[in-house]
């Protein structure tokens, strides 16, 4: 066998020529094309974290501010109602005050009257003692008539017998809920969670107005009643002055 050194030296050389051809015009232009599209789908990548990112902070900004508004309306209704008792403790003692001046101008009329009308007298002072309570505690500003007696009621509910309880809002019947004055949703949102957590389970709520009241709520159901007004204080106040003057007959 004869081997031709010219034909296989120029073989290789048209294997060089081909392989630098093809380096030249396919192998690196290839090269490039990837190249170009790995760093764009770097960028992409590089475009996606960061947006993963921002979204994750904006997610922990948003969860901060809800936290804050959540504390700070919690705040807001804790000082509600603390303003609420406030005000209320300082009316009740002036109403109590206007209450013992009346009573002691009363009892002057009532020595000088029969036995036999005594009672009445006295009876129609207290009752004229309450009025002008009434009137007294009738000043509270509007946004204090609800929001602090709302925990008020919802302990009293909790107080009730278990079978009563249990009896309230019965079959998705919605409570019966008295008010001084048309609630907000906000107050009625609030007054739901609080009953809700009072009796354990989701309740509905139907709201009345009762002017009468002055200020506060009442729960009027078929076999029970809880009682956080001042309608309701001024009553107990009526009771023990009638009582204290039988007490004194």
């Amino acid at each position: 066998m004869r081997i031709d050194w010219w034909t296989l030296g120029l073989q290789a050389i048209n294997a060089l020529v081909l392989v630098w051809l093809l380096s030249r015009f396919l192998f690196k232009p290839v090269a490039d094309i990837l190249a170009r599209r790995q760093a764009a789908a770097d960028r992409i990548v590089d475009q996606a974290e960061a947006a993963k990112a921002a979204a994750e902070d904006e997610k922990a900004k948003a969860q901060a501010e809800a936290a804050r508004l959540a504390a700070s309306r919690g705040d807001a209704l804790k000082q509600a109602g603390e303003e609420a008792e406030k005000r209320k403790a300082a009316l009740i003692a002036t109403a109590r005050e206007e209450a013992d001046k009346i009573r002691s101008e009363a009892e002057k009329d009532i020595e000088r009257a029969q036995a036999a009308g005594q009672h009445k007298v006295a009876e129609k002072a207290g009752s004229l003692a309450v009025d002008i309570a009434a009137r007294l505690l009738d000043r509270l500003p509007d946004q204090a008539r609800v929001a602090g007696f709302v925990d008020g009621l919802a302990d009293g509910v909790a107080a009730l017998p278990d079978d009563i309880r249990a009896d309230l809002g019965a079959d998705g019947t919605p409570l019966q809920i008295a008010a001084a004055r048309p609630m907000t949703d906000r107050e009625r949102s609030d007054c739901r969670d609080a009953l809700k957590k009072a009796l354990d389970r989701d309740v509905e709520i139907a709201v009345s107005v009762d002017p009468k009241l002055i200020a506060g709520l009442e729960l009027r159901g078929p076999h029970a009643e809880v009682r956080n007004s001042f309608r309701a204080d001024l009553d107990r106040l009526l009771a023990d002055l009638n009582r204290h003057d039988e007490n004194q007959a």
